[in-house]
């Protein structure tokens, strides 16, 4: 007896749904729990540094400026409560100074979130920048190869070897009275060559297959061919490079600032505000605490958004359920 022949799925009153490339990864994403999570939290704390505070000359909700000396009061400690009536705490409480204040009387909150804004801001150009860099050096270098590449390469492994720290430490130091923007491209100039060499693997693999080849043979320019047809293939290695480099970013400045090299008084950051007060730390803790917690807080959940984004483009994973 001969087998019955298969039935196809509109037969069976089932409907395919084709989806495209972008359409699966942004389910995969999505599905991604600790990275949806983590969005929401970046979301969440980025909204509390701007809208508090304000920016610029748009002020915020906040009443009390990061830059005002005013009486100490009760030693400085935060008014923040969210411990429970019912375990010997004071309820849901805000306070007149959640976060404390620190030796001269200013608001902590309001230091803390000027620092979340400098040092997340800090962490985009660096990422952004150094994104840029490495991505058309890595493509210049594995698509034209010969002179091209030995030229960028040798100038990415000269980099590679500077000890990075010690080196944008001697330039930070300049740039750092410059402002935050200045002290972020400098950075940034120096920490790009890790996604240099992974976008020229890419190149150098992505540039032998067929399509590429038809697409020189009807004369397609180099740069066309770059940007229509490799640079698309390589999307979800740039993304999730970029990502991963505002995380390593945010605790780069921290380390700088911490050290006196980074962002210089009278802004601050994050890092700055760890390094001005670590003295304190066994008298009034929490003005070590509160940047400490948004630094781990921030660089975590961008790296957990990594995370998401390398599964999401990850094709491997191919089962995604309707």
């Amino acid at each position: 007896m001969s087998a019955p022949p298969p039935v196809s799925a509109q037969a069976q009153g089932m409907t395919v749904v084709a989806r495209t490339q972008a359409q699966l990864v942004r389910r995969r994403f999505f599905r991604h729990r600790a990275a949806m999570s983590s969005l929401l939290l970046l979301v969440l704390i980025l909204l509390l540094a701007v809208t508090s505070i304000g920016v610029g000359p748009i002020p915020g909700w906040w009443d009390k400026p990061y830059t005002g000396i005013g009486p100490v009061v009760d030693e400085g400690r935060p008014t923040l409560s969210v411990v429970p009536t019912f375990l010997g705490g004071d309820g849901l409480r805000w306070g007149e100074h959640p976060f404390g204040q620190e030796n001269q009387g200013i608001d902590y909150f309001s230091l803390t979130m000027r620092g979340t804004q400098i040092s997340v801001m800090i962490a985009f150009i660096v990422g952004l920048l150094g994104t840029f860099i490495g991505v058309a050096i890595g493509a210049l270098a594995g698509y034209f190869r010969g002179w091209t590449e030995t030229i960028l390469m040798r100038l990415t492994d000269v980099i590679i070897i500077l000890p990075l720290l010690a080196l944008v430490a001697v330039l930070g130091r300049v740039a750092g009275n410059q402002g935050p923007v200045v002290l972020a491209v400098v950075i940034a100039l120096f920490t790009w060559t890790g996604l240099a060499r992974i976008v020229r693997g890419e190149f150098l693999s992505l540039r032998e297959k067929e399509f590429i080849e038809a697409a020189r043979a009807v004369g397609t320019p180099g740069h066309r061919i770059i940007r229509k047809h490799i640079l698309p293939n390589t999307v979800g290695v740039i993304i999730v490079s970029a990502t991963l480099a505002i995380a390593g970013a945010v605790l780069l400045e921290t380390a700088l600032s911490f050290l006196g090299f980074g962002v210089q008084p009278p802004d601050t950051s994050l890092g700055r505000l760890v390094s001005d007060y670590e003295t304190s730390f066994a008298t009034r803790p929490w003005l070590f605490w509160w940047p400490g917690v948004f630094i781990l807080s921030i660089a975590l959940t961008v790296n957990f958004i990594g995370d998401g984004l390398r599964d999401a483009f990850d094709p491997r994973q191919n089962k995604v359920r309707n």
